[in-house]
């Protein structure tokens, strides 16, 4: 009679730590995607060809559709524009304001903002969207 136990050798694989590596990584990846585009107000952008990367000190201004005017992405009066500006020049006398102005407003629009800029002696930038093709 033969009392020998036979032994197979059975391939196992270790999935406990996967799920605690697929958690972080999905952590990981959320909270880089936030950083990299940290506005979050849609606005749709004139087209042009790149000319000139951001400046270091920059002010975003976005201007919706419905002529919503946002300031580093907090809501403001339009007729409060030049002294919201006016205080964040008082910190920082080399800023330059951003300003992604949705494409559907009137030029009218955007030389009261670029008045406002003239007035305070400040730069302004406006972002656009690339053409691609």
């Amino acid at each position: 009679m033969n009392f020998r136990r036979k032994k197979r050798f059975e391939a196992e694989v270790a999935t406990s730590s996967l799920n605690d590596i697929m958690f972080f990584l999905l952590l990981f990846f959320l909270i880089i995607s936030t950083l990299a585009n940290p506005s979050v107000i849609k606005v749709l952008l004139p087209k042009s060809v790149p000319s000139q990367g951001l400046i270091k000190k920059q002010v975003n201004l976005t201007i919706t559709k419905d002529k919503e005017y946002y300031l580093n992405d907090k809501l403001i009066v339009p007729a409060d524009l030049e002294n919201a500006i006016k205080n964040l020049v008082q910190n920082e006398p080399d800023l330059s304001v951003v300003l992604r102005m949705d494409a559907t407003l009137t030029i009218q629009d955007l030389v009261d903002v670029l008045a406002t800029g003239t007035k305070l002696k400040i730069r302004i930038v406006m972002a656009t969207q690339s053409i691609s093709g």
